[in-house]
């Protein structure tokens, strides 16, 4: 490459993407500018959050000069912030999003982004979610994680209570493998690279893998959710962004091996082998365009209202937590 790879996305953004996305320039060049140039959004050390950063230059040709990035090792402040106003968008989990707009949070989800990331790994007696029952199973970090939310989504699917059924355990999530490696935990909800490593080094066996396996692999795994306070004031600038985004997810999943080495350039993950396969396998390219956030906030909602997990009704929260305007605007404009 004759340019540096951490800068290749800039030169896509305004006319590789155009093309590989099929945005017609005309459109987008007929709209105001954003009401305001800086937009703040939370980052996250997982590969599928790939998007949020080759957004970046993409926002910038959107007409956002003040792009930041805050930075997060939990879900749950990143969550706060955007709650808050500290970040005004942030990809995250539809699970996540679901318990948040229940707890009241002021924010709005704006599209779908990409599909299934986790993985469930299981030991020789885990061979399918039923078998979660009376087992050990390791979640990342924290109490309430994103992985502990969907898996639990995932057991009452099946008919498991995972508070009363499954045996948590939480540490950082390298410990969490490493315990699960040793036969110290009976399953490892994982996210990428983690998949990948596990993979690679043959420790125990996918149980469940949510870009493949039925119901999950059609809904969508992550969102784009904005502060609702910015939507408002900003329209315009919502609907720009959203733009560079799920052109930054098309181009995540049509040139995987160039945005891994990327990310990996930018020290955002360290192994380019593993994060080239998790865009590779993750579900990128269209689907915003083909699935439907709605189903997917529907889907969990209800899953975890069974659970006793949110107290709202699916039709309530998706009536109060969810703007499609400009993602439809968008699927118009930017045809397949």
């Amino acid at each position: 490459m004759s340019q540096n790879r951490r800068d290749f996305i800039r030169g896509m953004g305004v006319a590789g993407a155009t093309a590989l996305t099929g945005l017609r320039p005309e459109l987008a060049a007929a709209e105001p500018p954003p009401e305001t140039q800086r937009i703040r959004l939370g980052g996250s050390p997982g590969i599928c959050f790939a998007p949020q950063f080759v957004a970046e230059s993409l926002l910038k040709a959107e007409g956002f000069t003040d792009v930041k990035y805050a930075k997060y090792t939990s879900a749950s402040d990143r969550a706060k912030d955007l709650a808050t106003g500290q970040i005004d968008m942030t990809m995250d989990l539809a699970t996540a999003l679901v318990m948040r707009v229940d707890a009241g949070d002021p924010i709005l989800v704006l599209s779908g982004i990409h599909a299934g990331c986790y993985e469930l790994f299981g030991n020789e007696q885990v061979r399918t979610i039923r078998d979660l029952k009376g087992k050990t199973v390791g979640g990342p970090t924290e109490p309430g994680s994103s992985a502990q939310i969907l898996l639990s989504s995932m057991a009452a699917y099946i008919g498991l209570d995972p508070r009363k059924d499954i045996r948590w355990v939480f540490h950082p999530a390298a410990e969490s493998m490493q315990l699960f490696a040793e036969g110290k935990l009976d399953a490892f909800m994982a996210f990428p690279p983690e998949p990948q490593e596990m993979r690679a080094r043959r420790i125990g066996h996918v149980v469940v893998n949510t870009a493949v396996d039925l119901p999950w692999a059609h809904h969508f795994c992550c969102l784009l959710a904005a502060n609702r306070a910015f939507v408002e004031k900003h329209p315009v600038a919502t609907k720009r962004a959203l733009r560079a985004f799920v052109k930054a997810a098309d181009l995540c999943g049509l040139e995987p091996d160039r945005v891994a080495r990327s990310l990996v350039d930018q020290r955002r993950t360290p192994r380019y082998d593993y994060a080239a396969q998790a865009l590779r396998e993750v579900g990128y390219t269209g689907k915003w365009r083909e699935y439907d956030p709605e189903n997917t906030l529907r889907f969990h909602a209800l899953r975890l209202r069974e659970i006793g997990f949110v107290k709202n009704t699916p039709p309530k929260l998706i009536a109060q937590s969810t703007d499609w305007r400009f993602m439809n605007e968008l699927k118009r404009e930017m045809k397949a």
